[in-house]
């Protein structure tokens, strides 16, 4: 009976240093621990960053924890949920998109942060360069500043006549500026005009459209972190040809998306949590731009606006939603 009680002892007294250790290390027999932080929808990229862990013998709740939180569109909740995760003492935070790469840089400059990914990191400092990071970060650029340009080159095919373009942007975004300087760039080459419209933070985007349709523009480039859902909405009221770099936006009512293939970077950003965890500094990987890239054009919502899409353009495109 002696034996059966310290045997019931040890068990519970080993029950409770293993929660200790997980509780306090976050780590279970040398299991990571991974934040993961994101603006908005939780899938696709849960599942698809999931795919790239499986692919390198991660598996969750095996040998490797996940934390994940999201800012469910809320870009002002995102520095609270940084600061949480480091809390959790968490091994490597994966971030998705630059407000939420910002918000993990700004709470912390000791754990490593892996871009999944962010628009221009370069010019919105986020990294000293992509051949050498530095600091912390490094991981994925999505390039969606350089392709901001592309918006308008599409607008034009589908508009060949439209000269006034509005670019709707959070001026809250690290990632607006360059965003903003790549449309004026490419307007310019094109001889349109660009109308800036601001939506920030958790502002409804009645009073940005109201300023759109006051000054005539015909068209309308979506800055891609902005909450899709009321803008759509809007869009669809005023009926206006809009285009954004996120396959998201035609998926749910807009008109055309060009943007790197996310599918493509969720994934490839597993490779870089797995050399950190194996002792590789974050500043000294490279960091990847976008080498896929895919336009996805709604068909249905082209209808609903009484365009015609070019054949040539419906043919090249590599998603057309019926």
């Amino acid at each position: 009976m002696m034996r059966r009680r310290q045997f019931l002892a040890g068990a519970i007294g080993m029950a409770a240093v293993s929660d200790w250790l997980w509780n306090e290390r976050g780590t279970a027999a040398g299991v990571p621990r991974l934040g993961i932080l994101l603006v908005g929808n939780r899938q696709p990229f849960s599942r698809l960053f999931a795919e790239g862990l499986e692919d390198l013998g991660y598996k969750e709740g095996q040998n490797i924890q996940i934390e994940l939180r999201s800012g469910e569109g809320n870009l002002m909740a995102l520095p609270a949920l940084a600061a949480e995760l480091v809390r959790l003492k968490v091994d490597v935070i994966v971030a998705s998109e630059t407000p939420a790469v910002k918000a993990a840089k700004t709470a912390t400059s000791e754990i490593p942060i892996v871009m999944a990914p962010s628009g221009d990191p370069v010019g919105t400092g986020l990294i000293s360069s992509l051949a050498r990071p530095g600091g912390n970060v490094t991981g994925l650029s999505a390039a969606t500043a350089e392709l901001a340009g592309k918006s308008l080159e599409l607008v034009r095919e589908v508009l060949p006549a439209a000269s006034r373009i509005a670019a709707l942007a959070d001026p809250s975004n690290a990632f607006t500026k360059p965003f903003l300087e790549h449309i004026h760039t490419a307007a310019a080459a094109l001889a349109m005009n660009v109308q800036e419209a601001m939506m920030a933070g958790s502002d409804g985007p009645e009073r940005a459209f109201a300023e759109i349709v006051a000054q005539g523009a015909e068209a309308v480039v979506v800055q891609p972190t902005l909450p899709r859902g009321p803008i759509i909405k809007m869009i669809q009221k005023h009926r206006l040809p809009s285009v954004s770099g996120n396959r998201a936006f035609p998926e749910g009512g807009g008109l055309m998306s060009y943007a790197g293939s996310l599918a493509d970077r969720y994934r490839k950003a597993a490779p870089y949590v797995d050399k950190i965890l194996k002792g590789a500094k974050p500043g000294d990987l490279p960091v990847q731009q976008p080498t896929t890239f895919e336009l996805v054009i709604n068909l249905r919502a082209a209808r609903v606006l009484g365009l015609t899409i070019p054949p040539a353009m419906l043919t090249r495109a590599d998603d057309v939603i019926e």
